[in-house]
């Protein structure tokens, strides 16, 4: 009896030192390129690359910040990410919120819901630079080059396909018998929508919210093809330090690190929901 006690004690440890080893592993697999990143970011450019690297430096810089911030003037190319990537993620998370709410809800004949969610679904698959030639010419002919409103667009109606099926799952999870209790104080389809739906799928949005801000933020290809200056954003700029003469290690490092910053901190912030979301549904009783 001692020796089964023992040996599943035994197991035990081993298993724990086993999930212990695998949170190790993947912490260090995040860690460690954020560190090696800013450490990129404040060292000196002899110390980037020293053979072999330099783990702790003994003397650290903020001459690439200044760089970043000052001679390539990064500040507007910031804020033109930071508005395109909020507006984006506000009318893709509205739009595929209504989107997906209809096709949980609404019982469309000859199944054409099911036809429409996979439709829609399918418009997610392809490969979105397959369109970036005749997309280029459409916002060419329509007077938005080089325009946030060109990248808003864009950004929202590759998000929404994202935002439906996501939002589309919470919406099915919510008991139509909540609602009912509505349609009888005589609420109609928008106000159980907006009165009743949303409040319950706040960590479902959220969810929706944080996918659709990070794909706007780090999108880099049609923010290529379609700006040139005024509306260019931080991965093009980004992107912008590797040239034909040189690849300028460190404002470029500068510059990822700060754009790392505004995703962090509106994570911190809907962090609570942000966890919901994602664990919604994984328990039943």
């Amino acid at each position: 009896m001692k020796n089964l006690v023992y040996s599943s004690s035994i197991r035990k440890n081993l298993a724990r030192v086993g999930e212990y080893t695998l949170i190790a592993l993947a912490l260090a697999m995040v860690i460690i390129p954020l560190y090696w990143l800013f450490l990129t970011s404040v060292k000196r450019p002899v110390d980037i690359f020293t053979v072999p690297p330099v783990w702790i430096p003994e003397q650290l810089t903020t001459e690439h910040y200044r760089t970043v911030m000052q001679v390539n003037d990064a500040l507007p190319y910031f804020i033109n990410s930071l508005i395109i990537a909020s507006v984006s993620t506000l009318f893709s998370t509205l739009l595929g919120a209504f989107g997906a709410y209809a096709l949980a809800r609404v019982q469309f004949p000859f199944k054409v819901g099911v036809f429409m969610a996979y439709w829609i679904l399918m418009t997610r698959m392809y490969p979105a630079v397959c369109t970036a030639v005749p997309y280029f010419l459409i916002i060419k002919s329509l007077g938005l080059l080089d325009t946030r409103i060109a990248l808003i667009l864009t950004y929202t109606g590759f998000n929404l396909p994202f935002v439906v099926w996501t939002l589309l799952g919470f919406f099915s999870e919510i008991p139509i018998s909540i609602e009912e209790a509505s349609i009888v104080d005589g609420a109609t389809l928008f106000d159980r929508f907006v009165k009743v739906i949303i409040p319950i799928s706040i960590p479902g949005l959220v969810v929706a919210a944080v996918f659709s801000f990070i794909l706007a933020w780090n999108e880099f290809s049609f923010a290529v093809i379609l700006t040139t200056f005024r509306a260019k954003t931080i991965p093009v700029v980004v992107a912008s330090f590797i040239t034909d003469r040189a690849l300028q290690w460190g404002p470029m490092c500068a510059l990822a690190f700060i754009a790392i910053i505004p995703v962090l901190v509106f994570i911190l912030l809907v962090q609570k929901n942000f966890v919901r979301g994602l664990t919604f549904g994984a328990v039943k009783e």
